[in-house]
C-alpha cells in the first residue's frame, strides 16, 4: 500500500507547488464538480498530463463526475462496471493501476472514443475512505512528461486523496440537505392535512394510568408496538408519546393513515418508487420508510392494507430491507414501527383477511386504549384543556355550567376523544360568556343518542322532526364518528357509498 505520509519529504518544488494550488482551489470554492476540473487542469499543465478524468461509483457504476477534455457524449460512452477495464480494476483492487502502452494493451478500453495520439500511459487510482473505494481519477501521461512514472503515481495518489475527501464531504451534505428537505415537505403536508393532533395525554383514570406505564417501560426499547383501540381515542397520540420518550426521539417521526390512501398507491408511500414506475411517477420519491430511517414510523389503520402490501410489510419486519416500487435496488432500513388499528385483527385471521405471520410480528406490545365512555373524570379534564385551547385560539370566552358539564360527561361520545375536540370547538363557537346550558347540549350534540338524558331537556322546538330530518341527523352523526369518512360511515349506516354519496348531496351537508 502507497504510504503518501512517508513520502511528502521526497516531494519537488514543482509537485508541492502543484498539491498547494489544488488545496487552495478546493477550500475554496464551493461548486465541486468546478473545483475538481480546475485542479485537475493544474494535474495537466504542471504534470504534462492528459484526458483527467474523475469517476464517481454509483450503483456498481462508475460514472464520469468531471473532466477538462470529453465532450457530454464522451462522457457518457464513458462508464464502466466494477471490474470492467482499467477503471472497473481500480475500483475491485482498491490499488492504482498503470498501463504502459495504451496503444497496445486490451485492459484499456477508451470507452470515450476521444484519441490521443500523444499518450503513452494510463494510470488510474482510486478515491478512498475508511477503506472503501468510492471513485477512480484517472489520466493519460503524455510522451512530453517530464517527471517518472512512479513520480506520477505518487503525486496522483496523494491528489486522490484530497479529491476523496471533498467528494465524501459534498455527498454527506448533499444527502443531509436532501433528508431535511424531504422532510420538511412531509411535515408541510402533515400541517396542510390538519392531521388531528391532542397535545399531551390527559387524564388520571386508573385504565389510562395502565397504559402510561406500558409507554414508560417499552418506549427505549426498539420493539414494535400494536396500539389497539376505537376511532378517535388517540392512538397517534401514544404513538407519538412512545417516540418522544425513546432514544429515538430526536429522530423523525413520521405518520401514515393507511385507510387514507387507494391499494395502488400505498405501496409507492411505504416504499417510495423510482422514476418512471408508474405514469404519473415523474421523479425518485422516497417512501415513509426510508423518511423514517433512524426515527420512529406510525402506520394507523393497519388493518386495512392489500395482502401485497401485508407481504412487502412483513418482509421489512423480517429484514430491514426493500426495494422501491419499480426499482432494483435492496434498501436497508432502521426504523421502529408503531402500528395501530380499530379493527378485531383476530377475527380478520381467522377469515383470511389478514396474515397470521405479520399478525404476529405487529401484536409484539400489544397497547389497548380504553374508549372515553369509560375513563370517568378524565372527560371534564379533556373538556377544560379543549375549552381552554379554543377560547385562546378563537380569542373568545365561554363558559360551560355544571349541568351542561353533567351533560357532557353523561353522554357515550361514540366518536371519543376527537368527537369531544370537535364539540368543544362547536361549543366556542356558538357559545358565549352567560354559560351553555344543558338545554343547548341538543344543538351542540346532534348525535345524542341516550334517551333518558333528552328526556331531562326541555323541548327545543315544538315542530315535529320529518323522517328527512331525522335521516339528516343520522348521516352527519355518522360522518362525524367515522372523521367524514364517507366510506366509513355508510358501512356504519348499512347503506352503500353511492348511497351516501346522494344523500349528502341531497341533504347539501
Amino acid at each position: 500500500m502507497f504510504d503518501k505520509s512517508a513520502c511528502m519529504g521526497c516531494l519537488t518544488i514543482r509537485e508541492l507547488t502543484t498539491l498547494y494550488e489544488i488545496s487552495s482551489i478546493i477550500s475554496n470554492h464551493y461548486d465541486l464538480q468546478t473545483s475538481l476540473e480546475k485542479s485537475m487542469r493544474v494535474l495537466k499543465n504542471s504534470l504534462n498530463l492528459d484526458n483527467c478524468v474523475v469517476h464517481i461509483l454509483e450503483d456498481d457504476v462508475l460514472n464520469v463526475f468531471a473532466s477538462i477534455e470529453l465532450s457530454k457524449f464522451q462522457k457518457t460512452l464513458s462508464t464502466y462496471k466494477v471490474g470492467e477495464g482499467v477503471t472497473g480494476m481500480v475500483i475491485e483492487s482498491k490499488e492504482p493501476v498503470v498501463v504502459e502502452n495504451i496503444h497496445n494493451n486490451s485492459l484499456f478500453l477508451n470507452k470515450s472514443g476521444k484519441r490521443d495520439f500523444n499518450g503513452k500511459s494510463y494510470v488510474a487510482v482510486p478515491l478512498m475512505i475508511d477503506n472503501e473505494a468510492i471513485g477512480v481519477l484517472g489520466t493519460v501521461i503524455t510522451k512530453t512528461a517530464e517527471i517518472q512514472l512512479d513520480d506520477t503515481v505518487r503525486i496522483l495518489t496523494i491528489v486522490s486523496s484530497i479529491f476523496a475527501q471533498t467528494i465524501y464531504s459534498f455527498q454527506l451534505n448533499k444527502k443531509e440537505k436532501e433528508r431535511l428537505q424531504e422532510l420538511k415537505l412531509y411535515y408541510k403536508m402533515e400541517w396542510d392535512s390538519k392531521v388531528h393532533n391532542f397535545g399531551d395525554i390527559i387524564g388520571d383514570s386508573p385504565k389510562m394510568q395502565q397504559v402510561f406505564k406500558v409507554i414508560q417501560r417499552i418506549a427505549q426499547s426498539d420493539v414494535t408496538v400494536l396500539v389497539r383501540g376505537e376511532t378517535g381515542t388517540g392512538k397517534e397520540l401514544v404513538a407519538a408519546a412512545i417516540h418522544k420518550r425513546s432514544n429515538r426521539k430526536d429522530e423523525p417521526f413520521i405518520k401514515l393513515n393507511c385507510a387514507a390512501i387507494t391499494d395502488t398507491l400505498l405501496e409507492s408511500e411505504l416504499f417510495g418508487h423510482e422514476k418512471g414506475a408508474f405514469t404519473d411517477a415523474r421523479e425518485t420519491r422516497k417512501g415513509r420508510f426510508e423518511l423514517a430511517d433512524g426515527g420512529t414510523l406510525f402506520l394507523d389503520e393497519i388493518g386495512d392494507i392489500s395482502a401485497s402490501a401485508q407481504v412487502k410489510l412483513l418482509r421489512v419486519l423480517q429484514e430491514r430491507e426493500f426495494e422501491r416500487v419499480g426499482g432494483s435496488k435492496t434498501i436497508k432500513v432502521n426504523v421502529r414501527l408503531v402500528a395501530a388499528t380499530n379493527r378485531n385483527l383476530e377475527q380478520m385471521v381467522k377469515d383470511g383477511k389478514f396474515r397470521e405471520d405479520l399478525y404476529y410480528r405487529l401484536n409484539v406490545i400489544p397497547i389497548d386504549l380504553p374508549p372515553l365512555r369509560e375513563r370517568g373524570d378524565d372527560i371534564k379534564q379533556l373538556v377544560n384543556f379543549f375549552l381552554e385551547r379554543s377560547m385562546k385560539n378563537h380569542k373568545k370566552m365561554v363558559t360551560i355550567t355544571d349541568e351542561a358539564m353533567e351533560a357532557l360527561c353523561s353522554y357515550p361520545w361514540p366518536g371519543n376523544v376527537r368527537e369531544l375536540e370537535n364539540t368543544i370547538e362547536r361549543i366556542v363557537l356558538m357559545g358565549n360568556e352567560e354559560g351553555i346550558s344543558k338545554y343547548d347540549m341538543l344543538l351542540l350534540l346532534p348525535a345524542l343518542n341516550d334517551q333518558k338524558l333528552k328526556s331531562d331537556y326541555k323541548p327545543i322546538s315544538k315542530r315535529t322532526l320529518t323522517l328527512d330530518d331525522m335521516e339528516k341527523e343520522a348521516i352527519i352523526e355518522a360522518l362525524e364518528n367515522n372523521d367524514y369518512n364517507h366510506s366509513k360511515a355508510a358501512d356504519e349506516l348499512g347503506i352503500t357509498l353511492r348511497q351516501i354519496g346522494y344523500k349528502i348531496k341531497k341533504y347539501e351537508i
